[in-house]
């Protein structure tokens, strides 16, 4: 196992931040508002906290995935440069995703909200991928 790339833990995690931000609100936001309502699930009281939060999970979902490709290895992610692609997009499609559905079934939301959020969690995993695709140690 090689060492943690930690400066591409940190520059993904706000990578996959500046992806929420536009996933959110230029992209997605008033279909989300127009799903949930002004003063529904889709209140923001404190954005601040909010984008706090927001950031520390990302740089969690970050380092887990930094620790993956370290558990690869370097020579191995260098021969098979897909494996970023494959291993990041695969976690997204395989547990995140389906987590999300599994609660937004139980939660009763729509599938339109259901697959805009799937949609998102799928390019942020990818953005963490390239991340690392572009900063090798």
């Amino acid at each position: 196992m090689g060492p943690v790339n930690w400066l591409a833990v940190l520059v993904a995690a706000l990578a996959a931040l500046g992806v929420a931000a536009v996933w959110n609100g230029p992209l997605f936001g008033r279909a989300r508002l127009a799903e949930l309502g002004p003063g529904g699930l889709g209140q923001r009281i404190m954005p601040w906290r909010t984008l706090a939060v927001t950031f520390v999970l990302l740089l969690l979902s970050s380092a887990m995935i930094g620790h993956m490709f370290a558990r690869v290895g370097a020579a191995t992610l260098q021969a098979k440069p897909w494996l970023y692609f494959m291993m990041s997009g695969g976690l997204a499609g395989a547990f995140v995703i389906p987590a999300m559905a599994i609660n937004y079934m139980n939660l009763r939301v729509s599938l339109r909200l259901a697959l805009i959020d799937a949609g998102f969690w799928m390019i942020t995993y990818l953005t963490i991928g390239l991340t690392f695709f572009l900063m090798p140690r």
